[in-house]
């Protein structure tokens, strides 16, 4: 199976699983933190150590951050934007500050992980409220999460997709990240 197939069959299964899941317990887990996770999580099987410990940190602190904006804008009740046909102005000062300090987080630990900023996302902005909503975004995460680490150890799996597919280290200089991101001085 080429490399591209091997990781549709794999996304596809990982998210199937937990989707069915989701259904089997009466809880929506698959998210829009999911399918991105998993992408970064299956296409490079080599590097699965670092990419888990950086999706749980990112996750992880995404979620802390977006409970803490909640809190300090008086929006833990508030009706998600959906609901409300638009954002308050408290909502957006929270989604951005809560994917800001996310970002900032993850700058200090070099845990870059994208997806996380979706997380803080979808929690201030009240589309994963806390409670089931949160609780099952929080177990399809770590589903996807395991799962992929899992998947990464099968032998069949072990080679990577592309060089540079879904890597933020590869490519050129416009795509690589700053040195102060990675971490790393260059020269």
């Amino acid at each position: 199976m080429s490399a591209g197939g091997r990781l549709l069959f794999l996304s596809a299964a990982l998210l199937t699983a937990t989707g069915f899941i989701g259904h089997a317990i009466g809880w929506i887990l698959l998210t829009t933190t999911l399918g991105p996770t998993a992408c970064l999580l299956l296409a490079h099987p080599d590097r699965a150590g670092p990419r888990v410990r950086d999706a749980v940190l990112g996750h992880a602190s995404a979620t802390a951050c977006g409970l803490a904006c909640l809190a300090v804008f008086g929006l833990w009740n508030q009706p998600s934007g959906l609901e409300q046909h638009h954002d308050t102005l408290p909502q957006i000062g929270a989604q951005a500050l809560a994917v800001g300090v996310t970002l900032l987080i993850l700058t200090l630990f070099c845990a870059h992980h994208p997806p996380a900023a979706a997380t803080g996302l979808l929690i201030t902005s009240g589309i994963t409220r806390p409670g089931p909503l949160l609780y099952g975004m929080l177990t399809g995460l770590a589903i996807v999460i395991c799962g992929s680490a899992l998947l990464a150890k099968t032998r069949w799996h072990r080679t990577r997709i592309r060089p540079g597919l879904f890597d933020s280290s590869a490519g050129s200089a416009e795509t690589r990240p700053y040195p102060e991101a990675t971490g790393k001085r260059s020269g």
